[in-house]
Order: structure tokens, then C-alpha cells, then sequence
């Protein structure tokens, strides 16, 4: 952590000591949110994807990412604030292969800025974009049942509901499973998204209450009439309930964080990361 700095309440005017956190660059360096405290707090009345993160630049790498918005909560009266952050000064250009507008980085429109290594073309048995619906998981992959060898999951930084369809999606096509789709449309916030692909039935959760009980036999029974997978994705987790439940029914569930990275939380889903469909 860094040192502490005071910051005022704007509500109440108490001073409270705040300690940005420092972060992991992708190349190793700790980064830290360079607060702007020459600009006033301004008091958090309604939480949003866009003002929950900010873009940093590594000062090792020149590399932009995002990462949460430095925040902190008055002892005194219990308001929130967002702490001002210093913009990263335009990039510099970079002579190289790939051109000045910085190598093996993912500029996606309308997503802010950076977002982290491009995927590029997908080698065989690597995950990609494909061209397909929704540009999610098409392209060759390996057979399911068979024994894959898979590289390293490059996660997709999640800052909106589309971003953790997305990222579930990719998932899903680094697992083994082909041709995933998604609903037409934009996802809800607050709603579960489904995914699908032969052999599997996914329900991805991008809001910011724990999956429960209802939601993971929803899945099974999707996945039970369509002789299918079910399997969960939730950002906000599971209640205990919820994952007692799919421990009995078999059902995989993962958890994504805001980086992007799924992660098992019970057997049926370690199993499925360690042999496939």
C-alpha cells in the first residue's frame, strides 16, 4: 500500500486517511492510481461500470489498464467518495512492426482505451474471437473427448455486463466447446445471460447479488432438456444453498473477477477445466 494521504468529506468536512492500493502490472511492475488531490472528492450517490474503474499506465511499461476507482468511506458519517485520479498523458509513438499505436494491445471501440493483450489469430487450441454470431468461440478447436492441451486463459478485463458474456464465452471455447452463441441483443445488467453451444447450456450472472438456489436449477434443467452441460458463471459469487445444490447435481461453477479470470469453485467445475467436454 502506499502512504496514507487525508482526504476531506465533502459532506461533513472530517478528514479520512486513504492508501491507494498498489497493483500487479502484466509485466511485473506495482502500479499505483496517481491521485489528484489538488481536485475536490466528489461524493459516490449512484455506483456505475464507468466511474468504478480508471485507467493507469505502468511508468515501466507504458502499458494503459484499468483498474478499480480509488474510493473511500467517511468514519464520520458514512459517505462515500470517488478520489480524483490524473489522466495518463498521451502515449508516445512507438516505432515497431505493429505501428504507433503500441504493440500486441487490444484498443477496443468504445470500450475506453486499452483493455491488455490482443488476441489476435487463434493458433490451433487456443482460444479466439472467431467471426461468428456475436464473435464469440467459432473457429477449429480440439475434438471434445479427447485430451487437450491448452495454453494459458488470456482473460478480458471486465467493466460491463457485455464484457462478462464475453469473457464467459471465450471461456467456454478455451474449454473445448465450439460454435458459442449468445441471444441477440445487449445483456441486462441485472439479468443471467445464456450461452450455448453443442454439448453444453451456460448461465452467465453479471450482477452484483450471489447466484442462489432457483438460478442453479434453472441451468440444470435447461441443460437436462437440451442433453446438454450446465454450467454457471457469476461474478458476485453463490450463496451456500446454491452451491450445496450443484455439488448434488453435478453442475460446474465458476467465478469471474473484474480481471477476467475464471476460477473453479467446485469439483464438477475442476473437473471440467482438467478434461474438457
Amino acid at each position: 500500500m502506499a502512504e496514507a494521504v487525508p482526504v476531506r468529506c465533502p459532506a461533513c468536512q472530517r478528514e479520512n486517511g486513504y492508501a491507494a492500493p498498489v497493483y500487479p502490472c502484466a509485466c511485473g511492475s506495482p502500479i499505483t492510481p496517481p491521485l489528484d488531490l489538488a481536485a475536490p472528492p466528489l461524493p459516490l450517490t449512484h455506483r456505475t461500470w464507468t466511474d468504478s474503474w480508471v485507467t493507469v499506465r505502468c511508468t515501466a511499461c507504458g502499458r494503459e489498464s484499468e483498474w478499480p476507482h480509488p474510493e473511500v468511506g467517511c468514519a464520520s458519517c458514512g459517505t462515500v467518495v470517488l478520489i480524483p485520479v490524473h489522466a495518463p498523458e498521451p502515449p508516445r509513438a512507438a516505432a515497431g512492426p505493429r505501428g504507433a499505436a503500441g504493440a500486441g494491445e487490444d484498443v477496443r471501440p468504445g470500450g475506453g482505451g486499452t483493455r491488455g493483450p490482443a488476441p489476435g489469430p487463434a493458433a490451433p487450441g487456443q482460444p479466439g474471437l472467431g467471426h461468428g454470431p456475436a464473435g464469440l468461440g467459432h473457429g477449429p478447436g480440439p475434438v471434445p473427448g479427447t485430451p487437450v492441451s491448452r495454453p494459458p486463459f488470456r482473460p478480458v478485463t471486465i467493466r460491463t455486463a457485455r464484457d462478462a458474456v464475453a469473457t464467459a464465452a471465450l471461456y467456454l471455447r478455451w474449454l473445448g466447446f465450439q460454435d458459442v452463441r449468445q441471444p441477440d441483443g445487449p445483456p441486462i445488467p441485472s439479468a443471467a445471460v445464456d450461452l450455448r453451444a453443442p454439448g453444453v447450456v451456460a448461465q452467465v450472472d453479471p450482477s452484483t447479488a450471489p447466484a442462489g438456489l432457483r438460478a442453479v436449477e434453472c441451468v440444470w434443467l435447461n441443460g437436462l432438456t437440451a442433453s446438454a452441460t450446465s454450467v454457471y458463471f457469476s461474478l458476485a459469487g453463490y450463496t451456500s444453498d446454491a452451491r450445496a445444490r450443484a455439488d448434488d447435481l453435478g453442475i460446474p461453477l465458476f467465478v469471474m473477477d473484474l480481471t477476467g479470470m475464471p476460477q473453479p469453485v467446485n469439483d464438477p467445475a475442476d473437473a471440467l477445466v482438467g478434461t474438457g467436454p
